[in-house]
């Protein structure tokens, strides 16, 4: 833990990234990419050497119960594709960031004892639970 990364300072970076999450917007999980397609024709433009092809046709390739789904996405739908997609990604790198701080939090806390005393240990009980102990089994 760096000097000046007090417990508090990560408490309240957690509850920034926490509420950063809470204002997340739609998301979607996949890729985008832009194809340029060669059509065949022989005198078409895109039949030459270097030629740019046929294009973009846009397409959103992500998984879904295992598989691999693959949809054509409509050019004026790319904007709002993108939005989703960064959005996601935003969301990704908000929550790794949250496990991160939480991370140092914990050891902040382990390493000045705090994150060891429970319950138990303030009201002064023993920290390892009692076992039962079997009755004695009555003879007739």
């Amino acid at each position: 833990m760096a000097p000046e990364e007090q417990p508090q300072d990560l408490i309240d970076r957690r509850d920034g990234i926490v509420h950063a999450l809470g204002m997340l917007g739609e998301m979607q999980s996949g890729s985008l990419v832009a194809r340029y397609r060669k059509c065949g024709k022989p005198t078409c433009h895109c039949a030459t050497d270097g030629g740019p092809g046929h294009g973009p046709s846009w397409s959103l390739t992500r998984r879904v119960d295992g598989r691999t789904v693959t949809r054509v996405i409509a050019s004026g739908e790319v904007a709002p594709v993108r939005a989703r997609l960064a959005e996601h990604r935003r969301m990704r790198r908000l929550v790794g960031e949250l496990v991160e701080v939480s991370d140092r939090l914990w050891e902040s806390r382990r390493g000045s004892g705090e994150a060891s005393r429970g319950p138990a240990a303030k009201k002064g009980a023993s920290r390892r639970p009692s076992r039962r102990r079997p009755r004695p089994r009555r003879t007739v």
